[in-house]
């Protein structure tokens, strides 16, 4: 399994449900202000090509893990 971190301010709305049905499983973490909230792609080995293509074509940036990251080490990772 494969996990796209994404910015939530970063997607549009039809970009946003485009990556929902390509993806497995899709989870928001939420964080108050000053930091960012997030979106959370699981994706199985075998559709990774096809989203990582997606996003490319789409210009859309994101951090890629193996690994579900805490919710601990997103804001870690923000601070």
């Amino acid at each position: 399994m494969w996990y796209f971190l994404i910015k939530q301010n970063v997607l549009e709305t039809a970009q946003y449900r485009s990556l929902q049905k390509r993806s497995s499983l899709t989870e928001v973490e939420l964080f108050n202000e000053p930091y960012e909230s997030w979106y959370v792609f699981s994706v199985e080995k075998g559709s990774y090509t096809a989203f990582v293509d997606y996003l490319d074509r789409e210009g859309i940036t994101y951090d890629l893990t193996a690994d579900r990251p805490t919710r601990n080490e997103l804001l870690e990772n923000m601070r």
